[in-house]
């Protein structure tokens, strides 16, 4: 199994609730159990269910790579203590800006981050993640990892993003991108996609060429 077309509670945003890397797997306390089985199946990690600054938006507000995983500032202390029973490493990035997943489009190859970042922010970022940094924007908006996703295979963008913005994130990433929606058309790929190298999880109001393009890209 490496494809899964779902919803959370009836929200088929579910890259709002998730964040995913090729070690494991971070879910916010909203989602049911049996999509956590399901999750595990497909991703193929371990996957572990907490909150970031209160809520279940994980995808919003991670970003990260093998190396570590990136928290905003505003996480509560029993949220780092459950990170840190898991054992996960991880940064904690202070900034406005404390919608990282929104902010952060990332691999073990480089990152790429909103123009907003401080000087001081991009380091921090770099240090933690261990790659090259470069700001840059998408389809010419600033919050770059809501506008993409991707895997070890292939990277998906939003579908007003230009060619050289399309260059320039292979420059940093590495990988070939693609642009597509999802969940009928929306743009904030993010939103709807989670995946990493062995599976991907596609928001449920998806269109059947949406989800079809979306996994072929992936390498599904």
């Amino acid at each position: 199994m490496k494809v899964l077309v779902t919803n959370f509670n009836g929200n088929p945003n579910i890259g709002l609730y998730m964040f995913a890397s090729e070690k494991y797997c971070l879910v916010g306390l909203d989602v049911a159990a049996q999509e956590i089985a399901q999750i595990k199946k497909v991703l193929k990690v371990p996957v572990h269910q907490l909150n970031i600054a209160g809520t279940s938006m994980v995808g919003v507000f991670c970003a990260g790579n093998s190396n570590k995983l990136l928290i905003p500032g505003i996480i509560f202390d029993n949220e780092l203590a459950k990170l840190d029973k898991l054992k996960i490493d991880y940064k904690i990035i202070k900034t406005h800006l404390t919608a990282l997943g929104n902010n952060i489009l990332c691999n073990d190859k480089g990152a790429l981050v909103n123009e907003e970042f401080s000087a001081a922010e991009i380091k921090a970022i770099k240090d933690a993640l261990g790659v090259p940094v470069k700001t840059g924007k998408i389809a010419e908006l600033d919050a770059v990892g809501a506008l993409g996703v991707l895997n070890k295979k292939a990277c998906l963008v939003n579908t007003d993003a230009t060619q050289n913005e399309i260059q320039h994130i292979k420059d940093i990433l590495g990988v070939d991108s693609e642009t597509c929606t999802v969940n009928m058309g929306n743009p904030f790929v993010k939103s709807g996609i989670v995946c990493n190298s062995n599976g991907v999880i596609i928001g449920d109001q998806s269109g059947g060429p949406e989800m079809a393009y979306i996994a072929e890209v992936l390498g599904f």
